[in-house]
This record gives structure tokens, sequence and C-alpha cells, in this order.
């Protein structure tokens, strides 16, 4: 058995020395005669199409993104653990059954996915960025990797994220820090920002993360993704370990990236078909509805609009493309009516009670047992309160719970003064900022709060940072120090940012477990921004 290395500067040495060889493995590969532009298919019933009918082989398919994910990790640091020769001999196994067999193994026959570094693979390490997570791979793969096989689909890599998982931003000392698709000086966002780097410079089709305040819909929104945090009970868990693992006050939950909507309808649709609870004991038994699908994207919608969470304010280009998506929403019969931030302040509250509920002892055993430094947020984190007592936590759950009643009562009381009709979904920023420069991120309300009441959220890419937001008027008396901070980002950044054409995102929110009905509402807003997709 191979001696485990002492010393945490060693293991990340030779964690990334194995990284660099495996790629540079792949890199030596024949790429001449390869059809790179399979990579520029977003769609994947149009990829899955043309593997089917043998007009492409699954293995050059995945050569060409193997190219592609290399090139991804070369600008930006996403990848960890690094899957390409594992991925050739599945390509190669696939391409085998379609010639004896005459037909593919699923839906996914072929596709090229990649996962966040939370998710369990047989073989290799699942580290969530602790170097103490080194050199002790997997047994078996997370119930979600496997199902992803059983549906045909190709696992190419695992991909960057914070130390702990618990930031917005995506840096640790074993990997380092992952860079913006759109610049190096800025951040992917977190804790999915390896997955949403590599989506975006097309090193993947398919990508996978986890949600626990945001973590799949800020990336996102700040790199031009498409990204769905469903309630928590609906996809499967077993199988990614995860920082505060035991907790289930505020549960995290499991969700696809992707560059188009119908791929991440899709990829969601097919896995529930397949019975996530026969799996998985946490998920729910919920078949995949496909009439409230039907009926949602082909019906005139109540949306209720929140435009500002009171506590920082949006800057100008993202209140400017939620707006224009709003006209597009009215032109298009559909009511549109005032959403308010109210119990927002209370929910973030009762999360970052929970967050802490430990005092930090969870992290802080993990970074203790690598003997890596911890990233500043996670320091501020473990180190800003003592743990509690069991009465204590359960009165943070009589909250939740209580606030959970609550907005469930005020969505029910909330109708259109033109119809009377209940509100279908909120439409809200996913941040009240673009992506921004490294380490500056610091308010994630906007996301968090549909994490503690465990609604369906989903992030569709609406819009770019444009030269006119440099004329809007940005005199405000800050509300508050995140207020103040954000304002700051926005008038000494605004040049750069608009210079960059950063992506700005609209997040579309449902009630718990309405996944069929938040994808419907998407697809109507895609449409509207895009043109008919869905036919």
């Amino acid at each position: 058995m191979e001696e485990t290395p002492n010393g945490w500067q060693e293991k990340v040495r030779l964690k990334r020395k194995a990284q660099s060889q495996a790629i540079a493995i792949a890199a030596n590969e024949d790429f001449r005669e390869l059809d790179l532009s399979v990579v520029d298919i977003d769609d994947i019933s149009t990829l899955a199409r043309r593997i089917a009918s043998g007009e492409l082989s699954s293995e050059a398919v995945t050569k060409a993104y193997i190219h592609k994910a290399i090139a991804a990790h070369n600008q930006t640091n996403c990848l960890t653990e690094i899957l390409f020769q594992d991925a050739l001999a599945q390509a190669r196994e696939l391409d085998e059954y379609r010639a004896k067999h005459g037909i593919v193994i699923g839906p996914l026959h072929g596709i090229p996915v990649t996962v966040k570094d939370q998710f369990n693979i047989r073989g290799y390490d699942t580290t969530l960025g602790y170097v103490g997570r080194t050199f002790n791979p997997a047994t078996e793969d997370a119930v979600l990797v496997d199902m992803l096989k059983n549906l045909g689909a190709i696992v190419l890599a695992k991909t960057n994220l914070p130390q702990s998982i618990m930031w917005c931003e995506t840096e640790n000392p074993l990997w380092g820090l992952t860079t913006s698709p759109f610049c190096d000086d800025y951040t992917p966002a977190g804790s999915t920002g390896g997955e949403a780097a590599l989506l975006s410079l097309h090193g993947s089709l398919l990508g996978w993360g986890t949600d626990l305040g945001g973590s799949i819909r800020m990336p996102a929104h700040a790199t031009g993704l498409y990204g769905l945090k469903p309630s928590s009970s609906r996809l499967p868990y077993h199988g990614a370990p995860v920082s505060t693992e035991g907790q289930e006050h505020v549960p995290s939950s499991v969700g696809p990236l992707a560059r188009n909507l119908p791929s991440l309808i899709l990829a969601v649709k097919e896995l529930i078909q397949m019975g996530p609870w026969q799996r998985d004991a946490r998920c729910a038994p919920i078949p995949w509805k496909e009439e409230i699908f039907q009926d949602f994207r082909s019906k005139p919608l109540t949306i209720g609009l929140l435009t500002d969470d009171g506590v920082v304010r949006p800057h100008p280009p993202i209140k400017r493309v939620l707006l224009s998506l709003v006209e597009k929403l009215h032109a298009a019969g559909h009511d549109i009516v005032e959403w308010n931030a109210d119990l927002h302040p209370e929910c973030i509250q009762v999360l970052d009670d929970f967050y802490t509920a430990d005092g930090g002892e969870d992290i802080r055993r993990d970074v203790l047992a690598g003997g890596e430094p911890f990233i500043p947020h996670v320091e501020a984190l473990i180190n800003r309160g003592q743990p509690i007592s069991v009465y204590e936590y359960w009165q943070i759950n009589r909250r939740k719970v209580a606030l959970q009643q609550a907005y469930l009562r005020k969505w029910n009381e909330t109708k259109s003064p033109k119809t009377g009709k209940q509100v279908d979904a909120v439409l809200m920023p996913p941040m009240p900022h673009t992506a921004v420069p490294h380490r500056s991120s610091r308010w994630v309300g906007y996301t968090k709060v549909w994490n503690v009441l465990d609604y369906s959220a989903l992030v569709i890419p609406a819009g770019k940072v444009a030269s006119v937001d440099s004329n809007e008027p940005w005199n405000y008396v800050p509300r508050n120090a995140l207020d103040e901070w954000n304002a700051a980002l926005w008038t000494e950044n605004k040049e750069k940012m608009i210079e960059l054409g950063l992506p700005v995102g609209v997040q579309v929110v449902g009630r718990k477990l309405e996944e069929e009905k938040v994808l419907a509402i998407g697809a109507v807003v895609d449409e509207l921004l895009r043109g008919p997709a869905y036919a």
C-alpha cells in the first residue's frame, strides 16, 4: 500500500503533480483529425441525436471536450480530479455497445459531464477543498454519479470549490484560486465556481453542483449559465460529503448547470424519471409532473417582482436587465405583481445562526486535520461565535419553522390586484452585483433566503453589463456597511465591468418542490429573451 505523505505542503505538491501528469497524458493525444466544433453544441438533445445516429462517436466527442477542458483549466484553474482516461475508456465502451446493438444505452449516451469536487467517484478523492481529505479515494460512486452513468453520461473530471464549500468564491490551499472566464482578476463566484468556469468555456456540457446558500445560482449568474437549485429532497445527495454534515436544519440541494435551458430541463427530468427515491432515502417519491410543466409554459402568468431586498441595493445593470425582462413579460400578456422582502432578514439571520451553531467545530476539525491555513472568510466564519446548546439549537429550528409557515401565508395572501390570482413565481436578482474582483463578495441574501424556505429557484442569463449603465445615477446614501461596500464595488469597477460585458442573470423562484413549474416559467422567460427553443 502506498504511504500517505506527511505535511500539508507535500500533499498539495503531490496532488497537483498527479493532476498535471494526468492532464499531460491527455494533452499529448493527437487532435489534428478532431472536430472541435462539437463543443459549441450547447443543447444535449442535439448532440445526443448526432451520437445516436452514428454521425459522431462518443470517443470523438469525449476527446474534443477533454481538449477544451484542458484549455479551460489552463485559463481558469477550474479542475481538481482528472478522469480523462476513464472517460475515454467509457466512451469506447459506449461506441462498442451502439455498434453491437444499434441503439444507445440512455438519453445521455456519450454526453460529457463534470461534477463539483464534492461527489464521490470510485477511485478518486473527494476533498471539499480540504488537504486532510486527500489520498483517501472513494470506494463507490455517489448516487447521482451512478445514475448519470446509467443514463449514458461520461464523467470527465471534478471541479474546484472553496475550502469547506461555505463561501461564494472558489479558492482553497489545495488547488488554489479559480478565476473568471471573463477576467483573471475576477471571481466566477462559488461554491460551484470551478464547474461554472469550465462550462462557460465549453469544457463540459452539463455540470453538477450543490447549493446551501446560492452555490449553484451565484456562479451561474456570474458566468452566464443556467443553474437550478431544487428543493433539497428532489435529487439524490447520497455520496456527496458536505461541511457541517449531519445537520438537516437547512439541507443543501443537488442541482445542474448548463449552457441552455432545454439541456437543464432534460437532465432533471431524466433523473427524476429514474426514481431517485429508490436509491436515496432523502429523496421524496415524486415523479416528474409533465402536465404541470406544460400548463405553466402555455398560460398567462402572475409574477411577483422583487427588485431590491432592502439591505444591499443592486448595481445599475442588475436592475436594468431585470426591468427590461419585466417589460417583455408585460408585453407578452403576463401580470406583474409587486413583491416585498418582508421576512427575508429574519430568514437570513436564521441561516447565519445555523452556520455557526457548532462554533465552527466541523470545519475547524477538517482544516486542522490537514494542517493547511484557513482562507480568510472561512477563518472569520469559524470564529464568529461559540457553540450553542441543543436547547438553543432547537429554538433556531422553531424560528425556522415559524418563518416557513409565515412565508407560506405571505405567498398565499399576495394576489394580483387585477385578477385576484395568486403569484406563480417570484422574479428577482440572484446577487446585487455581477462577477466581482477576487475576495470582494460579501452579500448573498438574494439567494440564501430560498434555502431556508427550501424553495425551488432557477437562474437564467438575461443580459450583460453595458455602457448605458455608467450613466445611471449612483449617489444614494448607503443604508448600512454592506450597502456602502456594494456601492463602492460599482463606483470603483464599473468601467472594467462594462469593458468585460459581464453576464447578468435573473432568478425565478417557486415554492417547495415546484421544480416543474419553475422550469416551465423559466422556459417562458428564456423564450422572451432568446426566442423559441422548446418546440
